[in-house]
């Protein structure tokens, strides 16, 4: 079992390096973990208050599960991702079962800026693209999928986004064995990576 830490900004293109890698090997043999299910539940904090968390901060999720799920898997044993709602901001009932797999992908903004999740990969990625790219590729994604108005994702982008990048994300490169950027354009990146991903399972 080989497990990658594949981490980046928000709008960087982890979500397409992931696809690729999936792409380059063998059916039904990923695994795949996200931090954006380990956000800490807030259903306990009034509706108003909710909408002023922080998603970009390291206090907002709950690594030590993420950790304990990296582990057990680890371990051959199954898993159950927990379920958030950006649009509730709480933990949903319902999970998902993650299997193990020959190859176990955890993804996330911050998961290189933690040792406890740093010291469980094989493989440390970091996914780099310019922040007009990243900056398009959120207004996207969180007027679709999380019901925010562009004013509200460009207010979010200047107050939390940035800055936070600018203090967790983007000093956590250091920890990369691979950069890629350009993200999910640079072939040449996800070629080198899926053949040392083949070289490991191959030993």
């Amino acid at each position: 079992m080989i497990v990658i830490g594949i981490a980046g900004g928000s709008g960087s293109g982890k979500t397409t390096v992931v696809r690729k890698i999936i792409e380059s090997l063998p059916p039904d043999s990923v695994a795949i973990l996200s931090q954006d299910s380990y956000y800490k539940d807030n259903s306990h904090i009034p509706m108003e208050e909710r909408k002023k968390i922080n998603f970009d901060h390291p206090d907002a999720i709950e690594f030590e599960l993420l950790a304990k799920h990296i582990k057990q898997l680890k371990k051959n044993q199954a898993v159950e991702e927990p379920t958030y709602s950006y649009i509730t901001c709480e933990r949903l009932e319902e999970s998902r079962t993650v299997s193990p797999k020959k190859v176990i992908i955890v993804e996330g903004i911050l998961i290189l800026s933690q040792k406890i999740l740093r010291d469980k990969f094989d493989i440390k990625v970091f996914v780099s693209a310019d922040n007009d790219d990243r900056l398009s590729r959120i207004i996207q994604r969180d007027t679709v999928e999380r019901g925010r108005t562009v004013e509200d994702v460009l207010q979010r982008y200047d107050a939390i986004v940035k800055p936070m990048h600018l203090e967790f994300i983007a000093p956590s490169m250091r920890y990369a064995d691979i950069i890629m950027p350009q993200g999910g354009k640079n072939t040449v990146a996800i070629d080198v990576l899926t053949h040392f991903i083949h070289r490991k399972l191959d030993q």
